[in-house]
């Protein structure tokens, strides 16, 4: 086992023997591994989360994060992986590594989870674009194996038929399910027989969708099946959550049961903020990170609290800006802040004092915070 700083939090890796290789289209590949029966209990998983992978590239060591397509019940893991540039470090880890090979493998993290119900009647609808599709098929695979009477409806978006991923594995799911999960495939940048198809998914088409496709409900003739809606998973770039987070909130889905995963970096509010708050000046601001203590001063609260610590160069952990991934969490041990609507703390971890930095507003004319939460 090897412990690491990443993203500001302690991570511990270990090694892993990659078990399966496949090249899935012209720019994504999957590795599987084993995890031996000493690590399982390091290994348990949610589906949605993800694992960090620590490898070797261009002379450099690299640690990048990779959503599992598997499902907790399959006992192992399996990552789907985009290669964006040929000379960039996920390219090397394409390359360079074989079935065989041992990686060091971070344990299981992330909040893109849900509270399984298995003897509820749920319906849950899923978004996804490109390499957004793997924590999506991680639930997936988990709710069809876990909940006998949950209904799944999956609109998946790419730019090409060619550069749908897994959709053997998806198609597979639709034939053992059909009951149970319906799939929609939608193209950007092909035309398809019908027009309803073509595009990316956004608030237009989550419009069109919900009239023409969860219209009817053969389980309540007097309700739609947009009505019966329990839970909504978002997976893609920033600007795709936002417009389909904010549709759905719209149409009346409570923004708890929105549940969405960034795959980028994205410094964008998902949703606006709605509140105005009174002008603070000159706020003094102590901060403890890897055991150091730093001082500084904002000149005023405008800005939120990670944004105004980015600016002075200081090297506070983030990820998104977005209030999604949580890698800016801390505790506020002195001062008052504005916490806004985020994806990540739960109500407890905020009654424990924790907050986001890059979604919190300063109250007070001082305030010391914590990032080393362990």
């Amino acid at each position: 086992m090897e412990q690491q700083i990443y993203k500001g939090k302690l991570i511990q890796f270990h090694p892993l023997k990659v078990t399966k290789k496949e090249q899935l289209t012209k720019n994504t590949f999957s590795l599987e591994f084993e995890i031996p029966g000493n690590l399982q209990e390091h290994f348990k998983f949610e589906a949605g989360q993800y694992v960090s992978l620590k490898f070797a590239a261009n002379g450099h060591e690299v640690i990048n994060d990779y959503s599992m397509t598997s499902a907790p019940y399959e006992k192992k893991i399996s990552l789907g992986i985009k290669v964006n540039s040929s000379k960039g470090a996920t390219s090397e880890l394409f390359k360079n590594y074989q079935v065989g090979d041992v990686l060091m493998v971070g344990e299981p993290s992330g909040r893109f989870t849900l509270v399984s119900k298995p003897s509820e009647f749920r319906t849950i609808i899923a978004f996804a674009a490109g390499i957004g599709i793997t924590p999506i098929l991680s639930h997936f695979k988990n709710i069809l194996h876990t909940e006998p009477r949950t209904r799944l409806f999956l609109f998946f978006g790419n730019k090409s038929s060619e550069e749908l991923i897994y959709r053997e594995q998806l198609d597979d799911l639709v034939r053992i399910w059909g009951e149970r999960m319906q799939i929609f495939y939608f193209f950007s940048q092909e035309k398809t027989a019908d027009q309803f198809f073509y595009g990316r998914l956004d608030e237009k088409k989550l419009n069109l969708i919900i009239n023409q496709i969860l219209h009817l409900d053969d389980t309540d003739e007097e309700s739609t099946i947009w009505d019966a809606v329990d839970e909504v998973l978002i997976c893609g770039k920033g600007e795709m959550i936002k417009s389909l987070a904010n549709a759905c909130y719209h149409h009346g889905i409570p923004k708890k049961n929105i549940h969405f995963e960034l795959f980028e970096e994205y410094n964008d509010d998902i949703y606006p903020v709605e509140k105005e708050f009174p002008l603070i000046e000159n706020v003094e601001v102590a901060f403890k990170m890897l055991g150091k203590v730093y001082e500084t001063h904002f000149s005023d609260n405008r800005d939120k609290i990670l944004q105004q610590l980015l600016i002075q160069k200081f090297p506070v952990p983030y990820s998104c800006k977005s209030g999604i991934c949580g890698s800016c969490e801390c505790y506020l041990e002195e001062g008052e802040v504005e916490l806004l609507e985020n994806e990540y703390l739960t109500e407890k971890e905020e009654a424990q004092g924790k907050i986001l930095a890059c979604m919190s507003i300063v109250k007070s004319k001082k305030i010391k915070l914590n990032f080393d939460l362990s």
